[in-house]
C-alpha cells in the first residue's frame, strides 16, 4: 500500500519564523496615515504638558552659559532685549519640551509601521528599539549639556576677557544656539539605531560602512560645522570626536546584525 510522502521540511516555518502579514500599497498608506495622526496627537498633548513645566526648565537650560561666565569671572546674567523676549523663550521651550515628551510614543508608532514587514523574532525587539533610541537621544543631549557645551562656551567667551569688550548674552539667541547643539547631538547619537534598521533590511553592511568611511567623515565634518556654536577648528574637532566613535559603534552593530542573520540562514539550511 502506498504511503504518503513526508511533508517537505524546507517549506515549513517555525512559528517564530513566520513573516509579518502582507499589506497592499493602499493598506500601507492607510497605516501610515494612522501612525502620523497618532504621532501628531501625542505631540500636541506633549506640548500642552511642556508649557505647564517650561518655567522650571529655564534655569536648567541657562546653566552651561552661567558656568562659562563664572569660569571667566564675568557677570552671571543673561538678558532679553524686548518686553516679550522672556515670554517667547517660555513658549518655545514649552513646545520643544512637548516634542521630547511625545518622542517615545512617536518612536513606537514608527516601529509599528515598520514591524509588519519583519519576522516575529525581529518584532520582539520593539521594546529594545524604543529604549535604545530614547537612551541614545538622551545620551546625546547629556553629552552636549554636561560635557561639550560648558567646555566650548567657556573657551569661546574667554576670547573676550581682558579687553574693552564684554559679552552681553541675549537669552533667545542663546536658546537658539543650545537648541541646535543639543537636538543635533541627540539626533546624531541615533546613528547606531538607524544603522541597525538599515542592516536588518540589507541596505548597509559592515563592509559598505568601512569602504565609505571617507564619505562618512565628510558628512561628519558638515554636521559638526552645523552643531558647533563657534567656527574655530578646535571646537569642531571636539564635536567630531563623539561622532566618529558613534560611526565605529554603528559598524559593530551592523556586523552583529549581519552575523546573526547569517547564523539563522545556516541553521535553516541545515534543518531543511
Amino acid at each position: 500500500m502506498a504511503t504518503s510522502a513526508p511533508p517537505n521540511r524546507s517549506l515549513r516555518q517555525r512559528p517564530d519564523e513566520e513573516a509579518g502579514g502582507t499589506m497592499s500599497f493602499f493598506d500601507h498608506l492607510v497605516e501610515l496615515r494612522k501612525r502620523i495622526i497618532s504621532s501628531l496627537l501625542a505631540i500636541g498633548v506633549g506640548m500642552l504638558v511642556g508649557l505647564l513645566v517650561a518655567k522650571r526648565f529655564i534655569n536648567f537650560i541657562v546653566q552651561p552659559m552661567i558656568i562659562a561666565l563664572r569660569a571667566n569671572h564675568l557677570d552671571e546674567k543673561i538678558y532679553f532685549r524686548s518686553p516679550a523676549g522672556y515670554v517667547g523663550l517660555y513658549i518655545n521651550l514649552g513646545l520643544y519640551l512637548g516634542i521630547a515628551i511625545a518622542m517615545p510614543w512617536v518612536l513606537y508608532q514608527i516601529w509599528l509601521f515598520v514591524a509588519p514587514g519583519l519576522y516575529k523574532h525581529e518584532r520582539r525587539a520593539t521594546l529594545s528599539f524604543i529604549f535604545s533610541a530614547m537612551f541614545l537621544f538622551l545620551a546625546g543631549i547629556g553629552v552636549g549639556y554636561f560635557g561639550l557645551l560648558p567646555l566650548v562656551l567657556t573657551k569661546v567667551i574667554s576670547f573676550s576677557t581682558g579687553g574693552p569688550i564684554s559679552p552681553w548674552i541675549d537669552v533667545n539667541e542663546y536658546f537658539d544656539t543650545i537648541l541646535v547643539v543639543l537636538v543635533g547631538l541627540g539626533v546624531i547619537f541615533e546613528m547606531p539605531v538607524v544603522v541597525f534598521i538599515l542592516s536588518i533590511f540589507n541596505i548597509v553592511t559592515p563592509k559598505f560602512l568601512m569602504r565609505n568611511f571617507r564619505y562618512a567623515m565628510l558628512v561628519i565634518t558638515i554636521l559638526a560645522a552645523i552643531v558647533t556654536p563657534s567656527p574655530d577648528a578646535t571646537t569642531m574637532l571636539i564635536f567630531m570626536a563623539p561622532m566618529v566613535i558613534l560611526y565605529f559603534i554603528s559598524v559593530l552593530v551592523s556586523h552583529a546584525v549581519v552575523r546573526r542573520k547569517q547564523a539563522r540562514s545556516l541553521a535553516e539550511g541545515g534543518a531543511s
